[in-house]
């Protein structure tokens, strides 16, 4: 196919995501009020779940695209309600703890396999943890110790990934944290240590772990630096309640940070391309044997995008992926608009709509043509 879908900033199009046979239909606009179930009138959402806002919710908060059940779900709904439902569950827990073991480069032959730090996710859905603890169960398990061997290695990780720290900004700090790894005594960040347990310790309690957990999970997820001001009110709050830490991502989610944050469209880690190529085309995620298989391939690459595309291809060709008969669309152009919102997150502009529907009347076109052709663009490939 040689119609591909232009690349333009993203916008709010009308909520539009009926599920349809195997792939989404487009639904028609949404009124001012509607109806609810009871007869009785109520306002829309004042953020409400759009094509954009619905990819990008689920992606941020569970690095993942919807369902198509959850489309149908939560379509045109509030993305306050989205988050009511979903920013405390484990599910949520489970991509943000993911995100720490890559920031640890705790993946692969360094992943944890303690069953306690494996609970994590769950502990923190249950209200077992903070995310001070969860990080601090994780820098004094056995695979941060693999991955980080020695005291030069051990302190200098400690001191920049949970402190932020520059060591050779302050060198005395290393010499003092490989004294006290070495089994030594000394005032580590101004505290009393004695084991390599407490170097962990007194730099997950420090003010400095705060500060740096909150700029890096803003740069993230918003995708840009936190002003100073903001950035010293969120941590302080965090160094005295770690258990504040979800009310401030519920702030981020609903702020004009994060509506900003919709059009810095980046490619995004190939783990999460991987889950979101098997959701979009096959409606589920993908088993750990797939989903380490083809992250494997992809990241032994500098450039993956070309391969990206093979494997799209590959897995709209398996026979896996629900792709109706060319017979049975009724309506080629609401199907592939479906596709544009379902895949892109957006409205297909009427341009596109018109290339990709003259190009779908060639029998030769076949509908998984029109997916391949999709999840082939580079605006895929970018979240």
């Amino acid at each position: 196919m040689n119609a591909m879908p232009a690349a333009r900033p993203a916008r709010s199009p009308e909520p539009a995501a009926r599920a349809g046979p195997g792939l989404a239909r487009s639904a028609p606009p949404r009124p001012g009020r509607a109806q609810g179930d009871d007869g009785r009138t109520r306002a829309d959402p004042a953020r409400p779940l759009d094509a954009r806002r619905l990819r990008a919710g689920f992606q941020d908060l569970l690095g993942r695209p919807p369902t198509l059940a959850e489309r149908a779900e939560w379509s045109g709904r509030g993305l306050h309600e989205l988050l009511d439902a979903h920013l405390g569950g484990e599910e949520a827990w489970r991509h943000w703890f993911e995100e720490q073991l890559y920031y640890f480069l705790l993946v692969d032959n360094f992943e944890p396999g303690s069953e306690r730090v494996r609970a994590i996710p769950a502990d923190l859905a249950r209200g077992a943890l903070d995310v001070r603890q969860a990080l601090h169960r994780v820098a004094i398990s056995p695979a941060f110790d693999r991955r980080n061997p020695g005291p030069d290695t051990f302190v200098s990780v400690v001191l920049e990934q949970l402190c932020g720290i520059t060591v050779q900004k302050q060198p005395g700090e290393l010499e003092i944290g490989k004294h006290v790894y070495d089994g030594g005594e000394g005032r580590f960040l101004g505290k009393l240590a004695s084991s390599q347990a407490d170097l962990v310790r007194v730099a997950v309690e420090d003010p400095a772990f705060a500060r740096t957990l909150v700029a890096r999970e803003h740069l993230r997820l918003l995708r840009a630096e936190p002003e100073r001001k903001d950035l010293a009110a969120w941590s302080r709050a965090v160094h005295r309640d770690p258990a504040e830490f979800p009310g401030i991502l519920r702030g981020w989610y609903l702020s004009e940070a994060w509506e900003q944050r919709l059009d810095l469209r980046v490619s995004p880690p190939n783990r999460l391309f991987v889950r979101s190529l098997f959701v979009d085309l096959v409606d589920r995620l993908p088993s750990e044997e797939e989903t380490r298989r083809m992250r494997g391939a992809l990241d032994g690459l500098s450039d993956p995008g070309p391969l990206r595309s093979v494997l799209a291809r590959l897995l709209i060709d398996s026979g896996q992926a629900p792709v109706p008969a060319r017979e049975d669309i009724e309506d080629p152009t609401a199907w592939i608009a479906g596709l544009f919102e379902r895949l892109l997150g957006r409205e297909a502009s009427p341009e596109e709509l018109r290339a990709f529907a003259v190009a779908f009347r060639d029998p030769a076109c076949r509908p998984e043509t029109v997916l391949v052709a999709l999840c082939s663009h580079p605006e895929y490939q970018r979240f």
